[in-house]
């Protein structure tokens, strides 16, 4: 074990996060090219579009959750989610690759129904995406102790993870979507097989990741390297709050994805004026393409940022669940401000920075507040079923294609996000808050209760 993983140190929780950044970046060359190459190079429709991304949430249905069976139980090439983090790159990789070649793939394969090969390349990736998400998002849990370090890697994975996010989005927008998606192979491939040959994980789960740190030694009054019995990763599911999670997060797809579906749509005719079926120039698809690689860059920004700097302490002060309701609800109103006043491609930016403090809790607090009402030993199942308020969401978000392109107005693209993160929020409420405040943890160690 190296030496940065026994102390905890940032390095490590860096190296940690590569992995899922790997995944997260190929999710971002995905979320700006796909819906962009279906419309403005293949001319597909919101419907076919809709149906294309379907492909993913039906991937991850079963994807995730077997992925996470298995890999609770097996230990292959000295890991339990180590093979399944290297196939996974691998493939992702490749697939993003076929991405820009959807119409030679067909021609080369006699094929005139592009959709059917755009929905191909589109469920191969995000098969391989769902292969490797879970293992890299498990393996945190998996190397981390309860409480105050597993926030801090899931945050630390968010920072990082954003960080090359917005990197994405930015490539995207000023250079063009073409060298995003042929960098993206490279990185995905590269984050993925590298980083998982230095991170030891526990052949046995629910085992503590040892933390040599002066703050755990002086704590604890264990020695660091001897794991406590008693602590709650031992404890069983609390499947009840794990289902109230589940619900609240699923009402957040909901009105993320719709976002990250038709977003391009929106700047199509709200911003530029033109309607989403005409077809335009060269200059004008680029035009639509920057627009929306700033506007997620800016989200991504805001979400790489406040997780580990922000979201962390304030987590450590007034507990995890109730700083992810705060957030989720300030999501909320930046999507009624984009339908009241984002007409113009500056407001629009202004306010995807509003919603991007939701989105920084989004993809950093749900994973440890989870974490913690489960069996830690079958950390994959849960984490595959956990995906289930993700995937869900997100093929009923597909399905609205046909409806959002009925609208004269596709402002209705974020009414239907903010509808959905406003009720998520009431239930963020419901979800009991199990991380103590730093004050009480400092009573306890004064002897108080």
């Amino acid at each position: 074990m190296l030496d940065i993983q026994k102390r905890l140190t940032n390095s490590f929780y860096v190296l940690l996060s590569l992995p899922a950044t790997a995944m997260g970046f190929a999710l971002c060359v995905q979320i700006a090219t796909l819906s962009w190459i279906l419309n403005t190079q293949l001319g597909f429709d919101l419907h076919q579009i809709g149906i294309v991304w379907m492909a993913g949430p039906l991937a991850g249905i079963l994807g995730q959750v077997i992925i996470g069976v298995i890999s609770d139980k097996v230990w292959i090439w000295n890991g339990r989610r180590r093979p399944f983090i290297l196939i996974g790159g691998t493939l992702a990789a490749l697939s993003i690759l076929a991405l820009p070649n959807i119409g030679v793939i067909g021609e080369a394969l006699g094929i005139k129904q592009l959709v059917g090969v755009a929905i191909t390349i589109a469920l191969v990736l995000d098969l391989s995406i769902n292969i490797s998400f879970n293992p890299t998002r498990s393996v945190i849990a998996d190397v981390t102790p309860q409480g105050d370090a597993r926030t801090k890697g899931y945050t630390w994975m968010q920072t990082i993870s954003g960080f090359f996010g917005v990197l994405a989005y930015l490539i995207g927008a000023f250079w063009n979507n073409y060298a995003l998606i042929y960098l993206g192979a490279v990185l995905v491939f590269g984050f993925s097989i590298v980083p998982v040959f230095f991170i030891k994980e526990p052949r046995v789960l629910g085992e503590e990741s040892p933390d040599e740190s002066p703050e755990s030694i002086a704590t604890s009054g264990l020695d660091a390297d001897i794991a406590d019995v008693d602590t709650p990763t031992k404890s069983k599911t609390n499947l009840p709050e794990f289902l109230k999670i589940c619900l609240a997060h699923a009402f957040t797809w909901l009105g993320v994805q719709t976002m990250f579906v038709y977003t391009f749509a929106f700047i199509k005719e709200n911003i530029m004026g033109f309607q989403t079926s005409d077809a335009l120039s060269t200059a004008q698809n680029n035009e639509i393409g920057f627009i929306t690689g700033v506007a997620f860059a800016v989200l991504n920004t805001v979400g790489f940022l406040l997780p580990a700097f922000v979201l962390e302490p304030m987590s450590e002060r007034f507990g995890r669940v109730r700083v992810h309701t705060f957030c989720i609800a300030i999501m909320a109103i930046g999507y009624g401000l984009i339908v009241l006043t984002g007409h113009s491609a500056t407001s629009l930016f202004v306010f995807m920075a509003v919603v991007g403090v939701g989105w920084a809790a989004v993809v950093s607090l749900p994973f440890a507040i989870m974490s913690e009402t489960v069996n830690q030993a079958r950390m994959g199942l849960f984490m595959g079923l956990f995906n289930l308020s993700v995937v869900l969401p997100q093929l009923v978000a597909s399905s609205l294609g046909g409806f959002i392109d009925a609208q004269a107005n596709k402002s209705t693209i974020f009414i239907i996000s903010g509808i959905a993160l406003g009720i998520s929020a009431v239930l963020w409420l419901l979800v009991k808050e199990n991380q103590k405040p730093a004050g009480s943890k400092a009573a306890a160690l004064k002897g108080g209760h």
